[in-house]
């Protein structure tokens, strides 16, 4: 267990222990037995004092894309139902019916994915629909969410040094992928980072029209991180509190089953936590408009007692 005080000295992707025979590492005891933060465990009260001193200008972008996009819905999720009623005379009141808390921008927990029969975060093997874990969305939304964050602009990267690039094209994005991506932008990593990975997906899921969307929507494929243990390596050593995509899924899809998935990579074994969907179209304006790739991440997920997911709520301050 490291010091809980900085998380300063945490150990190398290859010295966490294996996980049985799957050849997966973990790191159960990194952050204590009974840890149910995960990743976010970095985001100490001193590094959140030092990202709040990136707040230059104060301007704001939403991060979030709408609360009906895509649409329909991907992976088999509905359509909520908005309803808009009165109160009263004088009030107005509404309602979400059918909602699904992943179904855009959103947040997910450490319950929501497990490692076979080893189980979730920290070996914790009760399932969450049995009466839940003690890893529900609610953790984080009570550690809460600020710190430092970096958009990796690798969409753009690529478009100008592969050629063309769609980003709803399968096309697994390597470590060398970020690493050159964070070398042409000039910026480092840091422990406690938020990663915001832009890959176009936002961008070239509004492209489409109605027609084209119900088709996508039936096989959505996409560019995404690559799900090998390099992958995994890197991130992990790169220590962020999270690590947050553009597209659907944060891996490519679909995958190489050879490979495996990267949400049983990071998830359950690594305790990271992962956001799919957010929108860095406005920030990456925001971001060449300064000159800079950091700013101030602000979110704030819904606090539903062992949910599996969350709304993103996600704001960049620069």
């Amino acid at each position: 267990m490291v010091d809980s005080s900085s998380f300063s000295d945490l150990p190398d992707f290859d010295d966490l222990p294996l996980l049985g025979d799957l050849g997966l590492r973990h790191a159960w005891d990194v952050f204590g037995p009974d840890d149910v933060l995960g990743s976010m465990n970095l985001l100490t009260s001193q590094r959140v004092a030092e990202a709040a001193k990136l707040v230059r200008t104060g301007v704001r972008v939403s991060l979030d894309l709408p609360l009906n996009l895509p649409n329909p819905p991907l992976f088999g999720r509905q359509s909520y139902e908005h309803t808009i009623f009165p109160l009263n005379r004088n009030e107005m009141d509404d309602r979400l019916d059918n909602f699904h808390p992943q179904g855009s921008t959103q947040w997910d927990a450490l319950g929501h994915v497990r490692c076979r029969e080893h189980g979730f975060w920290g070996g914790r093997t009760a399932d969450p629909s049995d009466g839940g874990n003690g890893l529900g969305i609610d953790q984080w939304a009570d550690h809460g969410i600020a710190g430092r964050g970096v958009l990796i602009d690798v969409g753009s990267w690529l478009a100008t040094t592969t050629g063309p690039f769609d980003p709803l094209v399968p096309r697994a994005i390597t470590v060398e992928d970020l690493r050159a991506t964070l070398d042409a932008q000039g910026v480092g990593l840091d422990p406690g980072d938020l990663l915001c990975i832009r890959t176009g997906w936002g961008a070239g899921y509004r492209a489409l029209d109605p027609e084209q969307r119900v088709a996508y929507a039936a096989e959505p494929t996409f560019a995404g991180l690559q799900a090998d243990e390099d992958m995994a390596r890197f991130l992990w050593n790169a220590h962020p509190a999270a690590v947050c995509c553009d597209n659907p899924a944060v891996e490519v899809v679909p995958g190489d089953p050879t490979i495996g998935s990267l949400h049983r990579r990071l998830l359950p074994t690594l305790g990271m936590a992962l956001g799919e969907m957010f929108d860095f179209e406005g920030l990456r304006e925001a971001c060449i408009d300064q000159h800079r790739w950091t700013f101030f991440f602000v979110a704030a997920p819904i606090k539903i007692p062992g949910g599996l997911g969350s709304p993103g709520n996600a704001v960049a301050i620069l």
